[in-house]
């Protein structure tokens, strides 16, 4: 479990959108960059303390379990962003994630409650976070794509 449950959803996070400032950034679009930044780092610390955790520890499960409930609510915090005007249809794509997200964590709640593990159910948690994952890796790829784009254009036009 150490090595697994969070990688999926960190493979793809990248910070590196929110490096990008415009000539005249809108505060609406700084705001929600700066958010946005949040839950990626609140996700890649999250994914950090699970890595450290100590999985012949007698706690480890209880742990995990924990810093998954964190995960959640991340996913829950970022489906309640709100994106800029421009960005609005990506939102569905935050809540879906913030919904796979939910279902994953129930699973692996399930999977290690006293019910014994479920190698089916495991696979049902582990797709569950992928699809979380793959939304907000899609959501920061349009980012990322169109403030290169702006950023590109700006570099031409000379702003």
């Amino acid at each position: 479990m150490k090595n697994t449950i969070l990688k999926i959803l960190t493979s793809g996070l990248s910070i590196s959108i929110l490096c990008l400032t415009g000539c005249g950034a809108d505060p609406e679009i700084t705001a929600f960059k700066n958010d946005l930044n949040t839950f990626c780092e609140n996700i890649a610390q999250i994914d950090q303390s699970i890595n450290s955790i100590d999985v012949t520890a007698d706690n480890a499960t209880v742990l995990a379990l924990g810093y998954l409930d964190k995960a959640d609510q991340e996913f829950k915090n970022f489906a309640e962003l709100d994106f800029p005007e421009d960005y609005d249809y990506l939102e569905p794509l935050a809540d879906e994630a913030s919904a796979y997200m939910t279902e994953a964590v129930k699973s692996y709640h399930i999977i290690y409650s006293e019910n014994g593990y479920d190698a089916d159910m495991a696979a049902y948690a582990k797709e569950n976070s992928a699809r979380a994952a793959k939304r907000v890796q899609v959501i920061l790829d349009v980012l990322q794509g169109e403030y290169e784009q702006s950023s590109s254009h700006t570099d031409v036009s000379g702003s």
